[in-house]
């Protein structure tokens, strides 16, 4: 199963891939899309629209875990990070990728165990549950990863209590 992961934003959307092959996770690949903060805000959302459409046809993933929002510092903040989300989801749509949804409480909880965990501590579990050599960079890119890393753990779960 090869899970992308995706930490919507305007300034940074951060993408982490993930495969499990026979029970190995690995890290295929990680990074953050971010679009000159000098262009247009629609031009910024185009940008980030056909980074993920060409890494959605690159990777080819099975499925997609994405950040949903929860918090924002102001209603502006909430309205642009709303647009960012409804890029990554419709190139995610249009790649035929099911998408499922995890808050932040919810990613924090699955990888540090405490749901108001920090960005560094996020980081430093993302790198030691994923065996990592070093810490992930961007920020936007380890939490892309955590949110792919949660997904991992409530599917094996869940196929758990299905058998």
């Amino acid at each position: 199963m090869r899970i992308i992961g995706i930490d919507p934003g305007t300034t940074a959307t951060g993408f982490g891939i993930l495969e499990d092959t026979d029970g190995v996770l690995a890290v295929r690949r990680f990074g953050a899309i971010t679009p000159p903060t000098r262009l247009p805000f629609p031009q910024r959302l185009q940008r980030i629209y056909d980074a993920l459409c060409a890494i959605l046809g690159e990777v080819r993933p099975d499925c997609a875990a994405v950040e949903a929002v929860f918090f924002a510092r102001n209603i502006q903040s909430a309205l642009r990070l709303g647009h960012a989300r409804g890029v990554a989801l419709l190139a995610l749509a249009e790649s035929g990728v099911p998408v499922y949804e995890y808050s932040a409480l919810e990613v924090k909880q699955a990888v540090t165990g405490y749901g108001q965990a920090g960005k560094p501590q996020v980081q430093a579990m993302v790198r030691v549950l994923l065996k990592m050599s070093e810490t992930p960079e961007p920020a936007d890119a380890a939490d892309a990863l955590a949110v792919a890393l949660c997904h991992h753990q409530v599917s094996r779960l869940q196929a758990r209590l299905t058998r």
